[in-house]
């Protein structure tokens, strides 16, 4: 407290309670506390701050006297109730870069931290809303590529933009990958009551399907084959299917990843062929973001897979293929607006790399 007046804020403090009286959320009994230290600065005598908050006179004085013994602690004593922490203004900041340095995966983290380092005990609710207030939310890190490089990413973009842009009405594009759903229970994030006690049965095995598959972006088209192992075999039979339901195109533009078996020498002879319409082009190493076929086999897990329990493998291998042969082409406007080549080069710069 400043000297001179009986009853005086300094102009840290009188900016730390403001800022107390600004805050959105904010415990009821600080509030009004706040509130009577500021006009009693402002020269109002202890009955006028009384009559104006609708408190007795007492309760004022007593306030004032907690005050010159406690400072800006005082906002939270209370020998009735064990109110939330009081961060000053200064240690939210300091609090703030040191979660920024180090990213606590809990709110019990951060309480820890908060009560070892700053005094102040929060409750699991009181953390949310001081994290919040410190312009933290609570996301999952994206996982990036390994060593997916800038430069080619983008010449990928430019040239698979060219092609779009210069494309004859006989000429078409498709996506390639292949997806292994195995036989196994997914959970997945959902909303139940908060007294239930969600769970999903597990299935026994490893089983797998595999499935190699082409999708037309325009037209949401989707050839696939379901086979064994997915290999320069399935590739080739998977690549006439593709050109046998395509007859009108004069060229059929493939864009696969760089699997082995895209490349596999066994497989030139039949490419090379002068009958031949299917042209292959492929992605930058590294850069899965690049295929929108990728985000199909996460639309396809949501509607199968998560939160659903399959008796028997055949079960799970009937609603895997219904997917593709039913759902996809009576909803795909549906999941257009996910499944698109809105390209974009992914690059370290623009994120903050932890681990």
């Amino acid at each position: 407290m400043a000297p001179g007046k009986s009853f005086s804020l300094t102009q840290e403090e009188r900016t730390e309670l403001e800022r107390v009286l600004r805050r959105r959320k904010a415990d009821g009994l600080i509030v009004r506390r706040a509130n009577a230290l500021l006009l009693l600065d402002n020269g109002w005598k202890v009955d006028q701050v009384a009559d104006a908050l609708y408190l007795d006179a007492e309760t004022v004085r007593q306030w004032r006297r907690h005050f010159i013994k406690h400072n800006l602690r005082f906002l939270c004593l209370s020998p009735y109730s064990k109110r939330e922490g009081h961060l000053s203004f200064k240690q939210e900041g300091e609090l703030r870069k040191h979660l920024n340095l180090h990213p606590p995966r809990s709110t019990n983290e951060v309480r820890a931290y908060v009560k070892g380092n700053c005094g102040q005990i929060f409750s699991r609710s009181g953390a949310i809303k001081l994290m919040a207030r410190l312009g933290f939310v609570y996301k999952m890190p994206k996982r990036l590529p390994f060593d997916a490089k800038e430069d080619e990413q983008r010449e990928f973009i430019k040239q698979y933009n060219s092609l779009c842009n210069q494309m004859m009405n006989d000429e078409t594009v498709v996506f390639g990958d292949g997806v292994h759903p195995e036989y196994q229970a997914r959970p997945a994030y959902g909303w139940f009551l908060r007294e239930t006690r969600p769970a999903i049965t597990a299935t026994s095995g490893r089983k797998r399907l595999n499935i190699h598959g082409m999708l037309n972006l325009e037209t949401f088209q989707f050839q696939f084959v379901e086979a064994e192992k997915i290999n320069a075999q399935s590739t080739r039979q998977l690549l006439q299917k593709l050109e046998s339901a395509y007859p009108s195109k004069r060229i059929i533009h493939v864009f696969l990843d760089n699997a082995r078996y895209h490349h596999a020498k066994v497989l030139q002879p039949w490419l090379n062929a002068a009958e031949r319409r299917i042209k292959l082009h492929f992605l930058p190493s590294y850069a899965p973001h690049l295929n929108p076929i990728e985000r199909l086999w996460g639309i396809m897990h949501k509607h199968v897979t998560h939160n659903r329990h399959y008796d028997h493998f055949d079960d799970f291998t009937e609603a895997i293929l219904n997917f593709f042969r039913k759902t996809l082409p009576n909803k795909w406007p549906e999941f257009r607006d996910t499944v698109t080549d809105n390209f974009r080069v992914i690059t370290q710069a623009n994120y903050k790399l932890i681990g």
